[in-house]
């Protein structure tokens, strides 16, 4: 984006009304604790992580051998296939014939700074939600994916149920699991049940260490710590035999620990600001990039309730 005098006249002398800048509002972003964060991959642009399988027991009996059995083991991936920026820029005539442009200038750093944070956690929830979405993903016999049950394909309690027995059958933790939910989700939620006001030792200090502002946390349902987002992934889906065409995929997962976190993830670029003189044109330049990937570490700790994006 480049600032010069025709799009930035309200920070020209002659048309100043008031010391106040009036910014975009924001709302709050999720936690680093909603991931795993990989250190260690600082070179290279896949990174394998080693799965295994579980172990199956036989009974044993007086001079029968016991069987050699294998053990299933696998690899999951991720890449760094982010690879996002912005640019702008600032005339010297604008810094000439202005006032407040260092105001101008460090609001226009922040609201970059805040674009590149919110595509971030819109491509965090769709890589959580993009497995889930391909079908039921039944796991130990029970659906990880699935339609909301109420009317309308509105959310209902029942479908909280649900996904915790899913949970259960995973032997996923009890702790820490979280659903993130759309605010017509949460509407619905409010409007069946009585909301409580104390929040679980585990949410608040979600909150407290990790929510930038304004996520929104709702309530605890059949073990659920229900957020709020706005980025959670839309459109149209279909999971069994069911079709939502105006969907929104709510995400729920265990962050009980980085074991159990069903993402991961890895920072190649940290987003940081650069600046030069061009000369030449007469301008102050600043470019901002990152680098970073996303990868499913597993599955049996995800899940995605798809519910109505336009009605509660």
């Amino acid at each position: 984006m480049a600032q010069n005098r025709a799009n930035s006249s309200a920070f020209i002398e002659a048309d100043i009304y008031s010391g106040v800048i009036l910014r975009t509002l924001e709302d709050g972003l999720l936690p680093e604790q909603f991931y795993h964060v990989i250190t260690g991959f600082t070179h290279g642009t896949t990174y394998n992580m080693k799965t295994i399988g579980t172990v199956t027991i036989q009974n044993v009996a007086e001079d029968v051998p016991v069987d050699y059995t294998s053990i299933e083991s696998g690899t999951v991936t991720m890449k760094i296939q982010n690879y996002v920026g912005d640019a702008w820029y600032v005339t010297d005539e604008l810094k000439e014939d202005g006032t407040d442009i260092p105001a101008l200038m460090n609001a226009r750093s922040m609201e970059s700074s805040r674009a590149m944070k919110e595509i971030f956690e819109s491509r965090f929830l769709a890589v959580a939600a993009a497995p889930m979405l391909a079908g039921v993903n039944t796991i130990n016999g029970f659906d990880h994916s699935f339609v909301a049950s109420g009317a309308n394909n509105t959310i209902e309690i029942a479908d909280f149920l649900k996904m915790k027995i899913a949970f259960d059958k995973a032997n996923v933790p009890l702790g820490g699991r979280v659903a993130i939910v759309d605010p017509l989700t949460a509407a619905t939620i409010a409007s069946k049940v009585n909301l409580v006001s104390d929040i679980s030792d585990f949410a608040s200090k979600i909150l407290l260490n990790g929510f930038d502002k304004d996520h929104e946390y709702i309530t605890t349902v059949h073990g659920w710590h229900v957020f709020t987002s706005n980025r959670l992934p839309k459109g149209s889906y279909t999971i069994g035999a069911t079709t939502v065409t105006a969907g929104v995929a709510n995400v729920f997962m265990s962050v009980a620990d980085d074991n159990t976190k069903p993402i991961m993830q890895a920072w190649r670029r940290m987003p940081s600001i650069e600046t030069e003189r061009n000369k030449d044109l007469r301008r102050q330049e600043f470019v901002t990039t990152a680098r970073y990937g996303f990868g499913v570490k597993r599955l049996d700790t995800l899940g995605v309730i798809v519910t109505n994006a336009l009605v509660y």
